[in-house]
């Protein structure tokens, strides 16, 4: 982050300024993006201004007057509370309109992290506040080339995991011996150590109707043996052991047996062609130069399961953005647990991984969508049928 990056995004976005304020670390966007360093702990509120042009400036508490001493700009300390909103309001005169982390109605609760007291507060300075959210991705979910070589290598070694993971089964399966889903999880974080992964939990492997529950997870208590004529889903993520390395995450399904159900293949067939019309979506829309929202790669998903009569079971949103976290802090792709009107910008990852979970078994499909500048491509393999195990 450097002050010239800010006000130039600013400056497109037709803003005044970025607030930025904390008080006992609760904005952990705010640390990343100004890089504060971690040892420092506030237990009083700052604040840190950076105008669409000039110097920022930044109020500390007097007892911590040293909290924002790694950022430029003049500093100012308070003491009582009073003398705190008087020199807010001063840091903020003139400006009219400022981003600060909040989400009108908590749509994207990813950057809601600004309280609605100090929204008040700083309202009473005359400012109308918006969302920064457009603006953290800039700064958050943007990859460098280098963590873009990061992921693709990810991908490579966690694909090879994946096919490892269904083989494994299988050997266990037609050599008549005892497999369960907790110990094919146990496999595959075990190869993800040899091959030199990390991952912060997981992964899923779910048969039947366990993978209707899209966050289940075996442990050893809770655990199915897996047999033939069992479906299952594996979902894994992992990122290379390395500073800021960024996830791939997928998921695929297989079928123990050589003859797959009818119903299963359907819904197979139906959860794939869903999520190559979101991907096709996306890459075409990249390609002619055309923004769009993660809200409306979710609607082109959704809309194929919908029309296919299997709407009611796809009760999640169709993507999340990828970065150091699993769960990035970009554009998700969701019309459905919220209204996500981000736009999709050009650096950033996120998930295609729609899924249709009946009663009796649960089906997903899952890829990673990088988008650069005029194009956009999966990253990794697609899975076009479901495993034979």
């Amino acid at each position: 982050m450097t002050t010239a990056r800010v006000q130039e995004a600013l400056r497109k976005n037709s803003l005044d300024g970025w607030l930025f304020f904390d008080h006992h670390r609760r904005d952990p966007l705010a640390y990343r993006i100004l890089r504060i360093p971690d040892q420092i702990q506030p237990t009083r509120r700052w604040y840190y201004f950076i105008p669409t042009s000039g110097e920022p400036s930044k109020l500390v508490h007097r007892i911590e007057n040293g909290a924002l001493d790694s950022l430029p700009g003049e500093k100012r300390s308070y003491v009582s509370w009073s003398d705190q909103q008087q020199k807010l309001h001063q840091m903020l005169f003139g400006s009219s309109r400022i981003a600060m982390q909040y989400s009108p109605n908590c749509a994207i609760p990813y950057v809601s992290m600004v309280d609605a007291g100090t929204l008040e507060l700083v309202r009473k300075s005359g400012v109308e506040v918006v969302s920064s959210a457009n603006l953290v991705q800039l700064f958050e979910a943007c990859w460098t080339e280098e963590q873009y070589a990061q992921h693709v290598e990810a991908g490579k070694r966690v694909d090879t995991v994946r096919r490892e993971a269904f083989a494994f089964v299988g050997s266990r399966l037609w050599a008549n011996k005892d497999v369960t889903e907790y110990e094919v999880q146990q496999f595959i974080r075990g190869r993800f150590a040899e091959l030199g992964l990390i991952t912060d939990h997981g992964p899923i492997v779910a048969i039947n109707a366990n993978a209707s529950d899209p966050h289940y997870e075996p442990s050893q208590e809770r655990t199915s043996h897996i047999q033939v004529g069992d479906s299952v889903l594996i979902d894994l993520w992992a990122k290379l052991d390395a500073p800021n390395a960024v996830y791939y995450d997928v998921t695929w399904t297989g079928f123990c047996g050589k003859s797959i159900p009818d119903q299963i293949q359907n819904v197979f067939q139906i959860v794939c062609d869903a999520r190559k019309a979101a991907s096709d979506f996306v890459i075409k829309m990249m390609r002619s130069g055309q923004e769009i929202a993660g809200y409306e790669v979710d609607d082109v998903c959704r809309d194929h399961i919908q029309e296919k009569g299997f709407g009611h079971y796809f009760f999640h949103r169709t993507g999340h953005s990828i970065g150091t976290e699993v769960h990035g802090t970009g554009a998700n792709m969701d019309n459905l647990e919220s209204h996500d009107d981000r736009r999709i910008i050009p650096g950033s990852c996120f998930s295609i991984e729609p899924g249709i979970y009946m009663p009796e078994f649960g089906i997903r499909s899952e890829v990673n969508v990088f988008v650069g500048n005029g194009f956009a491509a999966v990253t990794g393999e697609e899975q076009q049928n479901l495993v034979l195990i």
